[in-house]
């Protein structure tokens, strides 16, 4: 049998290949020496700064909830005047005939974060002028037999704030009974 050109055997091709090359290359080469591992430390817990705080802030503000309005259902719609406020003010409101300056989503919100994104809104709106808003605090559905959670804390919330004048759960192309116009002081 006669060898046809370029046809090696393996172990010839490997001496005279990458690999053999390699091998050539790295004959001197000598493993490093492995220093013990540095111990890592642990990581601490993150703990909210401010928990037990924020805690104490919802236990007393649900103590001071009007025991009447804590059966909102996600049904529900919610309306509240002071007594300045006339019945067509509150009309032109429900229909939705004032314009909408700024809006609030608190979707996702636990009561505590819902709670200071609600301050700072309405305090940056009275700030700015603002006369309406609307605020969108979800029908509750995903909560379960604990009924609409964010919805009755805003109820009440709303009604303890001077700067509020009058809110309305919107029209149903706004959220319906998932949100509510608010009528704000303007000074």
């Amino acid at each position: 049998m006669t060898k046809k050109h370029g046809s090696e055997s393996p172990e010839t091709s490997d001496e005279n290949g990458d690999s053999g090359l390699f091998r050539r290359l790295m004959a001197d080469a000598r493993p490093l020496r492995h220093s013990p591992r540095a111990a890592v430390p642990r990581r601490v817990k993150a703990r909210a700064k401010f928990r037990r705080d924020d805690e104490r802030e919802v236990l007393r503000e649900s103590l001071e909830h009007d025991a009447h309005r804590s059966e909102v259902s996600s049904g529900d719609g919610l309306r509240f005047r002071r007594p300045a406020i006339g019945h067509r003010t509150m009309r032109k409101l429900a229909r939705g005939g004032y314009s909408v300056q700024a809006e609030l989503d608190l979707h996702g919100m636990t009561v505590v974060e819902a709670g200071s994104a609600l301050r700072e809104f309405v305090n940056e709106c009275c700030l700015r002028g603002l006369g309406c808003v609307r605020i969108v605090h979800g029908k509750g559905l995903g909560s379960g037999e604990r009924g609409p959670i964010l919805k009755r804390m805003l109820d009440a919330t709303l009604r303890r704030w001077d700067q509020v004048l009058a809110f309305v759960s919107t029209r149903q192309v706004d959220g319906g009974t998932g949100a509510v116009y608010v009528l704000l002081k303007i000074d």
